[in-house]
């Protein structure tokens, strides 16, 4: 499965793409999404654009955004919020299920703590994905909000299975005790 990690920024978007297989990550492509001027209409277009060529280029089948954290400068809190709304659209307009992560929570998912400097997140994306090259943080980032993804899909589906496996066997128990009811 491939998952689109999104670290939504107004100036500098940044995107990876992984592949999960099994427990294994492999890192497909990552890059970041450039708006220029002071037309903020004219940069969440190019954004949405963009992010959308991404998209269709690489195909994810899910994806996951970064949560906005509030900062004292309301303005670019705001702002920032709009490219957050671009990075959620562009995925939703693809058909693709989107999860949320706090800042905190992608450094603990990929680091382990959740106060990690971003050294310690790039590094262990580099450990996780070996070979990759960053195209910039932003991009860092969104390889590591793509990883974090990946490890809560891949515990939803250890937790689906182990709940169809339990409810087998309570079919198979039940089965096992209407036959000596009959019997």
């Amino acid at each position: 499965m491939r998952v689109i990690g999104i670290d939504p920024g107004l100036r500098n978007l940044g995107w990876g793409v992984i592949e999960m297989e099994g427990p294994r990550l492999r890192h497909i492509a990552n890059g970041t999404l450039h708006s220029e001027g002071t037309d903020l209409a004219q940069r969440l277009v190019a954004l949405h654009a963009g992010l959308t060529e991404v998209i269709a280029a690489h195909r994810p089948e899910a994806a996951a955004v970064e949560q906005t954290f509030v900062n004292k400068d309301a303005v670019a809190t705001l702002k920032l919020g709009q490219a957050r709304g671009i990075a959620l659209l562009v995925p939703a307009q693809a058909g693709l299920e989107i999860g949320e992560y706090a800042p905190n929570a992608v450094k603990k998912a990929v680091v382990g703590v959740g106060h990690a400097e971003k050294g310690q997140v790039q590094h262990m994306v580099r450990h996780q994905l070996p070979g990759v090259v960053f195209d910039s943080p932003d991009a860092a980032d969104a390889l590591a909000i793509a990883i974090c993804h990946a490890h809560h899909l891949q515990s939803a589906r250890r937790i689906g299975a182990a709940q169809l496996g339990r409810a087998a066997l309570e079919i198979t128990a039940g089965q096992a005790r209407i036959r000596r009811a009959r019997g």
